[in-house]
């Protein structure tokens, strides 16, 4: 195996609804060595669907958690076996030439490369910029993994608490940190995010707020407020102008 493939580690659960243009754009972007699914007990065709590309790579594992992110990230992490992996979601898709993006960043005291995630939904330029400029922000606070490059050694003795089911992300930042790397956030290489319909509606919305106060604390939550805030508007002008 040469020395620049990466292992990806793929959460699904029921991800069929974007999965085969995920998937896709993990193999057309990145030099894959394996491709780590932790599945939490799919019912719809996410399994068949990776088997298939399973038949025409190879290079596959799929493995099963019923706990929470934390412990599916958890068991992603503890079955990567190259110098570099990247943290994908099944909900995104990746830009063209993704992994050469980020190897540009790739120095001895970078820990992690974090690609910006763009909503597939936004086409408004003002809308646009002040989105990216955003989640830069929010990025800054709690961290993301949306499609993340991460250095293996920075995050081999981490141990996730598992009841982080929201925010093991800022865990995983804060812990990189910690160790001493550098984590760099981009606006080159990025992912588009197919977000659910369900989140285009003022209860859904609002019914992530509430999710994130449920397992974030008060200090990191009252740094996300104004973010929250920009992405519930922005959830009921979606709502208004479908």
């Amino acid at each position: 195996m040469r020395a620049d493939f990466v292992d990806v580690v793929l959460l699904t659960k029921n991800s069929c609804r974007v999965l085969t243009k995920c998937v896709e754009s993990i193999y057309d972007n990145v030099p894959v060595a394996h491709l780590i699914v932790v599945d939490g007990g799919s019912t719809d065709r996410t399994i068949s669907i990776l088997n298939e590309f399973n038949k025409k790579y190879h290079n596959i594992k799929i493995l099963f958690d019923h706990g929470t992110r934390a412990t599916a990230r958890q068991k992603g992490i503890d079955n990567v076996s190259t110098e570099w992996f990247v943290f994908v979601d099944s909900d995104v898709v990746l830009c063209q030439g993704w992994y050469k993006k980020a190897q540009k960043y790739l120095t001895s005291d970078v820990g992690a490369v974090w690609g910006i995630e763009v909503w597939s939904t936004i086409n408004n330029p003002k809308i646009l910029r002040l989105f990216l400029f955003i989640t830069r922000k929010i990025f800054e606070v709690r961290g993301g993994t949306h499609d993340t490059l991460i250095r293996t050694c920075a995050v081999k003795t981490i141990k996730i608490p598992p009841n982080l089911h929201m925010f093991e992300d800022a865990y995983i930042k804060d812990w990189i940190s910690n160790k001493g790397y550098r984590i760099v956030a981009c606006y080159s290489p990025f992912c588009i995010h197919y977000r659910p319909s369900s989140v285009w509606t003022l209860r859904g919305s609002l019914g992530l707020i509430v999710e994130a106060f449920g397992y974030g604390s008060f200090r990191l939550i009252s740094r996300l407020i104004f973010a929250y805030g920009f992405y519930t508007l922005y959830s009921i002008y979606q709502l208004l102008t479908r």
